[in-house]
C-alpha cells in the first residue's frame, strides 16, 4: 500500500528521486500520467494494466476521453541506480512540476504534485467534507 507524503526536487533535467518506499511498492518499471485536480498518477505495472482492462472494457463511446487523458501522454519509466525517473515535459506541465514536489501516497497509487498546488488543495480540504465522504464508507 502506499502511504505518506514526501517532499523532494526535480533537477534541471527534470529529473526526481521516487521515495524508497514507493519504488518497493511500485516495482522496477511503473507509470507516470495525468491525474486529477492537476496532479500526476503513477501506477504500478500491474495496477496499470487493470486501468487498461477497464477503460478497455468500456464502449468506445464513452470511453474515448478516458483513453485519450490517461494514455496519450504517459510514460513508462525505469528508476535509475539513485532511484531517480526522468518525468517528461508535457507531464511536468500538465502538473505545473517546477522545482520543489511532494509524492504522496493514494493507496493503490502515487501522486505528485508541485508542492506549492498540494498545499492550496490539502487547505481547500474541510473537516465537513471528510465527514461526509466518511458517510459513503460507513466508517
Amino acid at each position: 500500500m502506499l502511504i505518506g507524503e514526501y517532499l523532494h526536487s526535480i533537477d534541471a533535467k527534470g529529473r526526481v528521486s521516487v521515495p524508497a518506499k514507493f519504488r518497493d511498492d511500485l516495482g522496477p518499471c511503473f507509470y507516470i500520467t495525468k491525474g486529477l485536480d492537476g496532479c500526476l498518477f503513477v501506477l504500478s505495472a500491474p495496477e496499470w494494466a487493470t486501468l487498461q482492462q477497464k477503460v478497455s472494457a468500456m464502449p468506445v463511446s464513452k470511453a474515448r476521453g478516458l483513453q485519450r487523458f490517461f494514455f496519450a501522454g504517459a510514460a513508462e519509466v525505469v528508476p535509475d541506480k539513485q532511484g531517480r525517473i526522468l518525468i517528461p515535459q508535457p507531464l511536468r506541465e500538465y502538473a505545473a512540476l517546477q522545482k520543489d514536489v511532494t509524492f504522496l501516497g493514494a493507496a493503490t497509487r502515487a501522486e505528485i504534485w508541485s508542492t506549492s498546488k498540494w498545499a492550496e488543495f490539502s487547505s481547500s480540504l474541510t473537516q465537513d467534507s471528510i465527514a461526509q465522504a466518511m458517510d459513503m464508507l460507513d466508517f
